[in-house]
């Protein structure tokens, strides 16, 4: 295991996440109506819906809400719901991962569509670039968590794979991870018990798309990519978006909306 210090995910840039917070909650409620729907409808006796009602309650979505959610999955409309990956490129030949939920899958695929086109990118066939990524789980602390060797410490005594920290930068992000905790797909829930027992709970708990190598991405490409990924992000049916950008802070800084 190594610990590394470089933060470059520009989907945690300055100013995001207020813009995003509405979004957010309908997101997080939808992560539980769908859990809820996969298997028992309590989070003790369904992983799935765990994780999904500990990030809704890291996000303080209210009490109420997250029990409206779990309750709307014996309704008839989450029958009705598709959960589907699209694949494509970014400016730059940038790699991205699209995981949409939908009641349209016509819609969806236009519109996730039309956004890659009108911003320099292209969509791709099934298994284009997921070929190039791992599916593993992600959890993440805030940099109060503690130091980089105190987090170190705390995940590989619960099983983790890898760790990065990033504790700086606050003048570019706002909504840095701190800590990003990396297991193995199927050892994620227990790694997170195990890590909560330590260091209290973390913002989020994930099974994430996790690239094996990073496209660097400069100049006016940089914001190019950024107008794709919100463009993206902002589409109703679309749950979560990944991209394998190497950006520097300066672009980073130059580019951010």
């Amino acid at each position: 295991m190594a610990g590394h210090s470089k933060f470059k995910n520009i989907m945690h840039r300055k100013g995001r996440a207020d813009k995003q917070r509405s979004k957010l909650f309908s997101k997080l409620s939808r992560d539980i109506t769908v859990a809820a729907k996969s298997g028992m409808p309590d989070p003790a006796m369904n992983p799935r819906l765990r994780l999904a009602v500990n990030n809704a309650k890291a996000e303080s979505l209210p009490k109420e809400v997250i029990q409206r959610a779990i309750n709307k999955a014996s309704s008839g409309d989450v029958d009705t719901m598709e959960e589907i990956r699209y694949e494509g490129r970014g400016p730059g030949g940038v790699g991205i991962i699209v995981e949409a939920l939908t009641d349209n899958r016509n819609r969806a695929a236009s519109n996730i569509g039309a956004a890659f086109k009108k911003n320099g990118g292209a969509l791709g066939e099934m298994n284009s670039v997921a070929f190039m990524w791992d599916r593993v789980g992600q959890i993440i602390y805030s940099a109060e968590a503690g130091t980089e060797d105190a987090v170190m410490e705390a995940a590989i005594e619960a099983g983790a794979q890898d760790v990065e920290s990033d504790l700086v930068k606050p003048d570019i992000y706002e909504d840095a991870p701190g800590h990003t905790i990396w297991t193995a797909f199927e050892d994620l829930n227990d790694v997170a018990e195990a890590i909560s027992k330590i260091l209290g709970d973390p913002k989020s708990t994930a099974i994430v798309w996790k690239p094996q190598s990073d496209v660097p991405v400069t100049g006016e490409a940089v914001g190019t990519l950024m107008k794709l990924l919100d463009a993206l992000d902002a589409e109703d049916d679309v749950q979560n978006v990944y991209s394998n950008e190497d950006i520097s802070d300066e672009d980073a800084a130059k580019y951010a909306g």
